[in-house]
Order: structure tokens, then C-alpha cells, then sequence
């Protein structure tokens, strides 16, 4: 049985981290409100940045929302999620959300994150496959 604590394993801690998912960025997913992206990690587990800015959400109080309600649906997620870095940025005006909208907004893109990197898998198994087929017609 896993564990649905956010231990820090499951964080992205320092700016080598971050630079390293903004800089490799292979999986992208976003809405008006939110930008998620991700890299495969070298981990042993899924992990999370988090970007609110205090451009874009000036209220401290409305940040922390946020933060919590993105690293609670990251926490009840992440069996899962692939082995990826995430990071979330929020946009202007996330903080406008209902909590319905948000979590549902949030649970959404996680969802669609899952997706984009399985069919990332089924298509490298493909051309794997495809390949190692042609190496045995030969």
C-alpha cells in the first residue's frame, strides 16, 4: 500500500530543479488559468514545483490557497502520475476559481498530463517495435 503523504522527495527544491523542467520541458499542458509543465524525472518518484507569482495572484492569503489546494491534488494523484518533474505555473486571475472550479480545473490538467505522456510511451513502444521488426525482416 503506497503512502499519500507529500514528503520532500516530492518536491522540486532548488533552482537547478526548476531551471532543469523549464529549460527540458517535454510535456506541456495548460489552461487560462494554469501552465503545467513537466520533464521525466530522475527520481524515484513524481515531483512538484510550484510558481505563483505575486505579479499575476497579489494576495498572499489567495497564493497559499492555491498552493494547497495544487499540492493536495498533486498528494491524492501521484500513484498516477509517471515519473515526471512538474511544475505549475498560475496564471492571472487563478485565483478567481471557485474551489469546485479549481480542484476540478486542477484534476483536469493532471489527467491530461497522464494522457500526453502515455501516448508519448505507446508511440516510442511503436517505433521501437516497428524497428526491431524491420531489423528481423532483413
Amino acid at each position: 500500500m503506497t503512502t499519500q503523504s507529500f514528503p520532500k522527495t516530492a518536491r522540486l527544491l532548488n533552482a537547478h530543479d526548476y531551471k532543469s523542467v523549464f529549460d527540458n520541458s517535454r510535456y506541456k499542458v495548460s489552461c487560462r488559468e494554469f501552465l503545467f509543465l513537466a520533464t521525466p524525472s530522475k527520481g524515484i518518484r513524481p515531483r512538484l514545483g510550484l510558481v505563483i507569482a505575486k505579479k499575476h495572484i497579489p494576495k498572499a492569503v489567495n497564493r497559499n490557497k492555491l498552493k494547497r489546494a495544487l499540492r493536495e491534488a498533486f498528494r491524492l494523484h501521484q500513484d498516477q502520475l509517471p515519473l515526471l518533474d512538474i511544475v505549475v505555473l498560475a496564471r492571472k486571475d487563478a485565483d478567481r476559481l471557485t474551489p469546485a472550479a479549481l480542484v476540478s480545473t486542477i484534476n483536469k490538467l493532471i489527467a491530461d498530463l497522464i494522457t500526453r505522456e502515455q501516448n508519448d510511451k505507446r508511440k516510442a513502444q511503436a517505433n521501437t517495435d516497428s524497428k526491431s521488426n524491420e531489423n528481423i525482416h532483413r
